[in-house]
């Protein structure tokens, strides 16, 4: 049986040695061939074989280990839903609003909490801080302070218990976390103080020593505070998942042929009715023809988009959302795909044309066939993706991992010989005991735990406004690194389509018009040569017929009457126009013929130089002109290689095309190296020998170095499977509304090729800022730690009060989730090449 996917949430998760933890028990579970907990996203991915295990054993994995699990979806290895596509539709329509209200709700508690800690705090801090600042403090609060502040202090943990319990859970599995080391160090405070208080009654007369409610409790408030804006800034982090999901419309206009149409009553209304193709064409009965006794009918209904069929005609009006994916049947408008592609300008819609759920249908009126519903729309399809790349980890975050599954046992640990060490100096057991508490509190793993998902999440949600689907945090990783660039021709740097170039008449080639308009007055003009040609043509299914008539009807030409037409399979055809015989092909064609070709022979060269094909056309056994074909340049082409070139990104070109129509376009945008003649199995080969810098002068003639190169490979993602799958980085091109290519960890949704540098750019920049957090977060508890430890005080005397260190920690969290927020201005031509 085939491997499962799901997706559970899980809430309950205080640091990343939550989600570590999780994580290693899921891994060690029976039947769970991988499991990736993202503590950011507060998801964990898991693969599992059904025959070994089911998503409740997996649930109680999750619940064992101290947390809540939630399935939030559930999807087969081939990406087919587990329960049937009614499930998928549900898991689109109700889990995307749930998870966001699970999310609220949490804020809200988290925000709950830290006010009943601080209105209850309050009190505490004017009796401990009151008399410092010149405060009256009243006599019932000097009586009575002691069992006040145990009171309010006992209110604040109570608050706060969720903490305790879950710290307490983790030290009884010897899998300590982050509550934890709250846990500890305010517990420690409190039992303290709660024994010193105690002792004080039971012997009154004693002096009573230095009491640390007030550190527990504002350990508890900060620490509350912290994890509230933590909750904040990190649903901010998912901004980007959130706007694709609420782009959907909730409902869509569908006609229903009406099952009991009228009969026709008269000859002026059977006119009216549709010939068989057109109500076929929109889905209604073919029975109905044009000598039908009755009239189609169809009806408008408003309906939820999760009930909409493959078929089901849509109507859509003037701004109005498009609900689903589908081919235009009728009308002609323009559609705002921005929010999809990240295309600013608007894009013409007719009829056959492919339109894009989600999109903002501007101008006229469209009716389309439904054609992708559910999680087959490109929207949804967008959505897991992101989705799958926000939940992946990077290899860089392995460390931090690493780090963090050892984190929370060192520091206790430290703390411990911290307060030991004091001990023995001599300084008191109040004093070591600060120490103690201050180290416990100053700790974060939070914030290794936030620093690489916080800026994925940023990162994909980015590349993704641009219209580009990047699948993984590995991919993110990996094309920042690339120095090497590597462009299949056909349909990628080119339109992947045979245009007309060149119409050359043999006057312009022999400049001597008289010589052969006394044969022929037929062709004193291109508009001719392309008439008489597009003509003949017109009759043959060949890609370089179909350019000649494709360009014919470009110019309005009327087509003359062509008869006798016949195919010369590998030569050309032929065929009589006005009489005249036409001979349209090669230089075999017409040396069959007995034409000579010696005249055009130079010109021919020179366009084949070019990376032309050249057809010959010939009016009664003379030659009248040739016309060059060639594949043409898509439009940002030449901007994007010059762009890669000034980044210092070596570019090539890889090609089955024979070599000079491969230096013809490797000429027109600057690529100095290229590989042609080169089969689609191959193509792999070759980018095997760049990555190892082993790409001998013999095997292509210009390449001999040692050095190893990262190689991306940009191609269509059909005949370049093997290429894209061998090279470091894969960027396949989507093609139409397919955007789930494959072989490409990359997609490109617009077919524009400036999207590579988008993309290596955003990488980029995703890993300075992964960068940039790992370093705050381990420089903060590197400097941190000691300092809590009071490595300081025999030299300056500073010691770090508890209530500070809790406030540090609270915001080391902050801090790091901002410079990942800090992403969403993010400007290309602002950054430069």
């Amino acid at each position: 049986m085939n491997n499962k996917k799901t997706i559970i949430n899980i809430s309950g998760m205080h640091c990343n040695s939550c989600a570590v933890n999780i994580e290693y028990d899921l891994r060690k579970t029976k039947g769970v061939k991988s499991a990736n907990v993202n503590y950011a996203t507060e998801k964990a991915h898991i693969e599992y074989d059904p025959q070994g295990t089911n998503i409740e054993q997996i649930k109680k994995v999750v619940h064992k280990a101290g947390y809540k699990a939630m399935e939030a979806d559930a999807m087969s290895a081939q990406g087919g839903s587990a329960s049937g596509g009614e499930d998928m539709d549900k898991h689109e329509h109700e889990i995307f609003p749930q998870n966001k209200k699970m999310e609220h709700h949490e804020i809200h508690i988290l925000r709950n909490r830290f006010l009943i800690s601080l209105i209850f705090a309050l009190p505490i801090i004017y009796m401990v801080m009151g008399e410092m600042i010149g405060l009256p403090i009243p006599e019932l609060l000097e009586k009575f302070g002691t069992i006040m502040q145990l009171i309010l202090a006992t209110i604040v943990i109570a608050a706060s218990f969720p903490i305790w319990t879950s710290g307490f859970k983790g030290l009884l599995r010897l899998r300590p976390n982050m509550d934890s080391l709250i846990f500890v160090g305010t517990a420690a405070a409190y039992f303290y103080s709660l024994a010193i208080t105690i002792s004080s009654w039971l012997n009154p007369t004693s002096m009573m020593p230095k009491l640390y409610f007030e550190s527990a409790v504002f350990i508890l408030v900060f620490i509350s505070l912290g994890k509230y804006l933590e909750a904040t800034t990190k649903g901010k982090t998912s901004e980007a998942i959130k706007k694709l999901m609420g782009l959907a419309p909730k409902t869509a206009t569908v006609l229903r042929e009406i099952q009991n149409p009228k009969p026709v009553s008269s000859e002026a209304e059977r006119s009216q009715i549709p010939k068989n193709n057109q109500i076929s064409a929109i889905g209604g009965s073919a029975s109905g023809g044009q000598n039908s006794k009755f009239k189609n009918e169809y009806e408008e209904i408003e309906m939820p988009i999760s009930e909409v069929e493959v078929g089901d005609i849509v109507l859509v009006k003037p701004g109005e959302k498009i609900p689903v994916d589908g081919q235009v049947i009728e009308g002609y408008s323009s559609v705002d795909e921005k929010a999809i592609t990240g295309e600013s300008i608007p894009v013409e819609k007719k009829v056959e044309d492919e339109v894009i759920g989600a999109t903002i249908n501007k101008t006229g009126v469209l009716k389309f066939k439904a054609t992708k519903i559910g999680k087959d729309t490109m929207l949804a399809q967008i959505i897991k993706i992101v989705e799958d790349a926000m939940g992946s980890k990077a290899p860089i975050q392995l460390l931090a991992d690493k780090v963090s599954l050892y984190f929370v046992p060192t520091v206790i640990v430290l703390a411990a010989l911290a307060f030991i060490i004091w001990l023995i100096v001599g300084l008191g057991f109040a004093f070591a005991l600060t120490i103690f508490v201050a180290v416990l509190i100053i700790a974060c793993p939070c914030a290794l735990g936030l620093a690489t998902p916080t800026a994925v999440m940023m990162g994909s949600g980015l590349a993704a406004k641009h219209g580009i689907l990047i699948k993984s945090a590995d991919a993110l990783e990996k094309a920042q690194k690339i120095n090497e660039v590597i462009f299949d021709k056909t349909g990628t740097l080119t339109k992947g389509e045979p245009a007309v170039i060149d119409i050359v008449s043999m006057t312009e080639i022999l400049n001597s018009k008289s010589e052969i308009l006394n044969k022929s007055k037929i062709i004193n003009s291109k508009f001719q040569i392309l008439q008489i040609a597009a003509s003949v043509e017109k009759n043959s299914e060949h890609p370089l017929a179909q350019a000649v008539v494709k360009k014919a009807k470009e110019k309005s030409i009327e087509f003359l009457n062509a008869r006798d037409f016949e195919a010369l399979p590998g030569k050309g055809v032929k065929a009589m126009v006005n009489e005249s015989n036409i001979l349209l092909g090669t230089r075999k064609l017409m040396s069959d013929n007995g034409i000579k070709t010696s005249k055009i022979e130079e010109k021919i060269r020179e366009l084949e130089h070019q990376g032309k094909t050249t057809i010959i056309l010939s009016i009664d056994q003379e030659i009248a002109g040739l016309i060059s074909i060639a594949d043409t340049l898509k439009e940002h082409s030449k901007e994007a290689v010059d762009t890669l070139h000034k980044m210092g990104i070596k570019v090539a070109i890889i090609s089955g095309d024979n070599q000079r129509v491969a230096d013809a376009i490797a000429k027109k945008l600057g690529i100095d190296e290229v590989y042609a003649e080169v089969l689609p199995a191959d193509k792999a080969k070759i980018i095997k020998k760049i990555q190892s810098g082993k790409f001998r002068i013999s095997d292509f003639g210009f390449r001999n170095s040692t050095t190893r190169r990262v190689v991306a490979m940009v191609g269509d993602g059909i005949n370049d499977a093997p290429a894209l799958a061998q090279a470091d980085l894969g960027i396949a091109l989507g093609s139409g509304t397919d955007v789930a290519v494959e072989t490409g960890e990359i997609v490109l949704i617009k077919d524009d090729l400036r999207d590579v540098i988008i993309a290596i750019d955003v990488s980029k920049f995703t890993l300075r800022k992964i960068k940039q957090n790992l370093f705050w977060a381990f420089i903060y508890n590197i400097i941190g730690i000691p300092l809590a430890a009071g490595v300081l005080y025999p030299f300056i005397g500073l010691l770090l009060n508890p209530s500070i260190a809790a406030l540090a920690m609270a915001f080391s969290s902050v801090s790091v989730v901002l410079n990942s927020l800090s992403m969403k201005f993010y400007n290309r031509n602002e950054r430069g090449n």
